[in-house]
Formats: structure tokens, sequence, C-alpha cells
């Protein structure tokens, strides 16, 4: 199992409980495959340039481990979603 971080802003016109069940879902999927090690919500912060119209996000980071393969897994559900208006993936050291 490798050790990952997922970063990813939300939709910042979400209401609470949709805010909310967009970052269970995520914390869910990926407890499914690996296990979540870390789950920090930074909240609302004005993004440094217009992403898809919007000037803030709010933004959560999820420290956790899985198989090598499940990253891709995870990017292409979160492409997919579109509560989520930016994502990144690293794996760390």
């Amino acid at each position: 199992m490798n050790k990952y971080e997922v970063m990813f802003i939300l939709n910042p016109e979400l209401s609470e409980e949709d805010t909310q069940s967009v970052i269970v879902k995520f914390k869910d999927l990926i407890a499914a495959s690996g296990e979540v090690e870390d789950l920090t919500e930074w909240g609302k912060r004005k993004l440094a340039y217009l992403i898809q119209d919007f000037t803030e996000g709010y933004y959560v980071i999820i420290d956790f481990a899985s198989a090598p393969d499940f990253p891709m897994e995870l990017d292409r559900v979160m492409k997919i979603n579109d509560s989520i208006i930016r994502h990144m993936i690293t794996k760390k050291e």
C-alpha cells in the first residue's frame, strides 16, 4: 500500500448538507479501497485565479493509503463529479 494525498476544491455555492455529503462520499470511497489516515477541511478560501467562474472554493484534503491502481479510479470519479471544480492527487514519499 502506498500513501497518497488528495486535495479537492468544491463548488462554493453548494449548501452545507451537499458539501458534507460530497466529502463523506469520497471519504467512504477511499475507505472502501484503502484506509483514510486524515481528513482536513480548510473551508471556503479565495482562489488565486478564476476556476469555472468561481472566485472562492471549499478546500478539503484527505491523506490515505491504498493500492497503486486506486488513485486512477479516484481521479476518474472526481472528474465526472460536478461538485468538484478542481482536484489533485499526489503520492507521498
